[in-house]
């Protein structure tokens, strides 16, 4: 990926609504959603909505592809793979595990533990 179509796809992440689409596709995976779902969901007018699906698709984030008479929005996989790549190419002076998701600075989720019943026991 190209700097200048880096700086597209960052852009085009750096709003909020944008932001929220675009998580909400990433979790649907390739199946993605008809836009007027992707508006309910998120409580996007349709016309706002357009406008933010047309700057995420020019990014190269998210596609579309005609159902019948709907249009289904969904991630573009190559893509983010290429931001992504071009984010973490040169990571950590080649130590790009030190990159790897989950290692930003949220707190941890604990993880609680089961009660007597539910564990297993090993049989011997």
């Amino acid at each position: 990926m190209e700097l200048n179509q880096a700086v597209i796809a960052l852009s085009a992440l750096a709003q909020e609504s944008r932001l929220e689409v675009f998580r909400l596709l990433v979790r649907l995976g390739p199946e993605g959603l008809p836009a007027g779902q992707i508006a309910e969901k998120l409580k996007i007018p349709p016309a706002t909505l357009s406008f933010h699906l047309k700057e995420l698709s020019h990014a190269g984030l998210v596609e579309s592809r005609k159902e019948g008479r709907s249009v289904i929005y969904a991630i573009n996989v190559k893509g983010i793979n290429c931001l992504m790549g071009f984010l973490t190419e040169d990571c950590c002076q080649g130590r790009p595990e030190l990159c790897a998701p989950g290692s930003c600075d949220q707190p941890e989720k604990k993880q609680t533990k089961k009660p007597q019943s539910q564990r297993k026991v090993a049989k011997k």
